[in-house]
């Protein structure tokens, strides 16, 4: 049996965020930047949302990469990054700690570059016995080139391709869950774009929920109707 033929869970899994920080990504080319932050963005909130354990990562912070994003660093508050110099993470022994202590087996992967600093670790975690998911439109690479080789050579090596929404929907699963719902759903309304505007509405014209500007419009009265 494929170690694949089977979900992961908030339980089972862990995520990880590689050198999300300006230097590197000012060379990414595969993927509209801002588009790119947000996705992470969403993706880190949920993972926090659902308890699943988070490692962040960063290379050469002051010498050349610049300070991790400060949405992500927000996510997490006070949270350690780890600082390497090797552009391969699982060379790193700190990192490795890190992603032992979470005790999980499911990597959910993300980061900057594609093509080096994703599919490096990807390949050896692969080979140490993880199961790597790569959210792929949480990743950028300095080409659509280079982030299409580096997804081929981690699929062929075993891991598995993921995007955003479908990544962070395999927490929820089933909308019977109600213990993270109204959660997901404010966290979708702010950074999962036409998806998080189709809950919006639902929540407001159908469920007749409040809006959730801080100032609703208010629509006045038309005399005759």
């Amino acid at each position: 049996m494929s170690q694949y033929q089977k979900l992961y869970t908030a339980q089972d899994s862990a995520i990880v965020f590689i050198d999300h920080q300006p230097q590197m990504t000012f060379g990414v080319a595969n993927i509209d930047r801002s588009t790119l932050i947000n996705n992470v963005t969403l993706l880190a909130e949920v993972a926090k949302e659902f308890n699943v354990p988070a490692v962040l990562t960063a290379v050469e912070t002051e010498s050349f990469s610049g300070y991790v994003w400060p949405q992500l660093l927000d996510v997490f508050p006070g949270q350690q990054v780890v600082e390497r110099s090797s552009m391969n993470s699982w060379d790193d022994a700190g990192f490795r700690k890190a992603i032992e202590a979470t005790g999980r087996k499911n990597i959910i992967m993300t980061g900057l570059w594609t093509e080096v600093c994703v599919t490096w670790p990807t390949i050896e975690m692969l080979g140490a016995g993880y199961n790597v998911y790569v959210v792929e439109d949480c990743c950028g690479a300095t080409s659509p080139a280079a982030q299409e080789a580096g997804l081929s050579r981690m699929v062929q090596a075993g891991a598995v391709r993921l995007t955003t929404i479908a990544a962070l929907l395999e927490w929820q699963r089933d909308w019977k869950n109600k213990e993270h719902y109204h959660a997901l759903m404010g966290i979708l309304k702010q950074h999962a774009g036409a998806y998080g505007s189709g809950v919006e509405y639902a929540y407001t014209m159908v469920h007749h929920a409040p809006q959730s500007a801080q100032k609703p419009q208010i629509v006045p009265n038309k005399a005759g109707h």
